[in-house]
């Protein structure tokens, strides 16, 4: 059996993060234990690609959620991007570090030392971002640029979003996050920036990295209360790897707790149920489980060239060659244009809702399929949402997919949030410097006037985002699985680095928040060992 000093579960954001900090002074042994591929697909660097990737079983999972009734018992996709990278291979790359706000919770509610300002330099270690002031990072890693296409109707929007008394932000990022302006995105030169791209590249050529892909872990192996090494699945025969030091958890806030279960480490009642022995009781695995809800609401434009016909016939063919010369044009996108980020109620101290503003409409979501007419579409996303769910095995086979349940919209000021946010989307878009090219409302249009109608839409369309954490919650308290130090409670050898760690949900999209636990995971990690 082969040993390293440290073996990560999880080629993911957190994965590729730590192997390229733990392996930087050369003095531990590392493995990346990958259950996808290289990422290698031809989609993978160009934006506009992950339409497709959304879709693609070697790059995405292919979660759903279980139905409730709640969201009319419709089962809700879920993606997680599976290989080397993880989902920064399939995801929009719209880039958020939040609000202060939302780090200083983390610490109120137990997880000791996880506020801003300790967050902060790490979030300035990650960043290469050319903007920006002295709160920004400048040298890091991970090429951060601001959205550089410019069309008539994101003009037209930020003109209607002044009309209606919103500011304009240049930097959401910066002091504050309110207002509207052009979103920031993990690009370099018109290309997708992957954390394979800005942390494990580099470390590869390392003798004392190895990554391996194509394995499965099957189990976390326990010796009493340490974990030793994992178990593993390749080819079709099963190997056993032994852990030094420690074996890091990286699988994400759905898998994470779904192998901590199948190792026998949760809540006894779920372990019993799906017919694996109880080796470590941990009620908390599997709990807290919290998501990003949207509603996508649509409009049919007239008097202007969106997407839906940038992307069909001879304009796609100069978008590509476009694309192939310059590195610009709409191939450079992803599934943000303009953000907006919007108070429902003015006496609130920061915004409750985000807006993902793109000139162009779906016919079919599901399957990414864009409309024939001209169209725009604004997504309308609770920033800090309440309701919270789980996610828990349901047997002990591993490929049998875990029950995730969000229940979202259960809680009423969720309801009320998203409810104001879309109200607040239609009154923008009725300012004149945008009604001049709307002709109709087509989602919801005339089916949403009162509350209760506006509901009713958010229940039976709405969708997660992709943003699920929590599952693992770091915290000192009842219900915590992992201390503030990330290790899991109860156990040694055994730490958890990644979003289901997140004890509350962060104000933007997770993948900034994600990368800067992981890279003060990995200076937490350093310091625990002897000198």
């Amino acid at each position: 059996m082969s040993s390293f000093d440290y073996v990560i579960v999880g080629g993911g954001t957190a994965g590729c993060i730590l192997a390229n900090r733990l392996t930087a002074s050369g003095k531990y042994r590392v493995l990346v234990i990958e259950a996808g591929g290289e990422p290698n697909g031809r989609w993978i660097p160009i934006p506009a690609g992950f339409s497709k990737l959304m879709v693609d079983k070697r790059f995405n999972w292919g979660f759903k959620t279980k139905p409730e009734a709640s969201t009319y018992n419709r089962e809700i996709a879920v993606p997680r991007g599976r290989g080397l990278g993880g989902s920064t291979l399939i995801n929009g790359m719209i880039y958020v570090r939040g609000q202060p706000g939302d780090y200083d919770a983390w610490s109120d509610t137990g997880a000791m030392g996880w506020n801003f300002e300790t967050l902060k330099p790490y979030f300035r270690r990650l960043e290469n971002y050319a903007a920006g002031d002295e709160n920004r990072g400048h040298n890091g890693p991970m090429h951060i640029h601001q959205v550089s296409e410019r069309f008539p109707l994101s003009t037209a929007f930020l003109e209607a979003a002044a009309q209606d008394g919103q500011p304009y932000n240049e930097d959401y990022n910066g002091e504050d996050q309110t207002g509207f302006g052009y979103y920031q995105v993990s690009q370099r030169d018109g290309r997708r920036w992957s954390v394979v791209d800005g942390y494990l590249k580099p470390a590869r050529n390392r003798s004392n990295l190895t990554v391996m892909t194509h394995a499965h872990v099957l189990k976390l192996d326990l010796q009493g209360k340490r974990c030793i090494g994992v178990t593993y699945k390749q080819r079709g025969a099963e190997f056993r790897v032994k852990a030094d030091i420690e074996v890091i958890l990286c699988a994400g806030a759905i898998q994470s707790p779904q192998l901590l279960e199948l190792s026998g480490i949760g809540n006894s009642d779920v372990l019993r149920t799906a017919g694996v022995p109880l080796k470590h009781e941990l009620c908390g695995v599997g709990e807290n489980y919290i998501d990003h809800f949207a509603t996508r609401m649509n409009w049919r434009m007239k008097g202007v060239v969106t997407l839906n016909e940038l992307a069909r016939g001879w304009r796609l063919g100069l978008a590509v060659s476009e694309y192939f010369t310059k590195r610009t044009g709409i191939l450079t996108l992803g599934t943000g244009l303009v953000h907006g980020f919007v108070k429902t109620d003015p006496q609130m101290t920061t915004p409750d809702i985000q807006y993902f503003f793109v000139h162009a409409s779906y016919a079919n979501a599901a399957n990414r399929v864009l409309d024939r007419h001209p169209g725009m579409t604004i997504g309308v996303s609770q920033l800090r949402p309440k309701s919270m769910g789980s996610v828990h095995i349901e047997s002990s086979d591993r490929n049998v997919m875990p029950a995730i349940r969000p229940n979202m919209l259960a809680e009423r000021e969720d309801q009320r949030c998203i409810v104001e946010g879309m109200k607040i989307a239609r009154r923008i878009v009725m300012q004149p410097a945008m009604s001049r090219f709307v002709e109709c409302e087509t989602s919801p249009g005339d089916k949403a006037r009162t509350d209760e109608e506006w509901l009713e839409f958010a229940r039976q369309t709405g969708q997660t985002i992709y943003h699920p954490i929590g599952t693992c919650r770091m915290g000192e308290n009842h219900g915590s699985v992992v201390d503030s130090r990330l290790k899991v409670h109860g156990l040694t050898g055994l730490r958890i680095v990644d979003a289901s760690v997140i004890p509350s949900m962060v104000s933007g999209n997770i993948q900034g928040a994600v990368m800067a636990v992981s890279e003060r995971a990995a200076d937490l990690i350093i310091e625990d060992q002897p000198r």
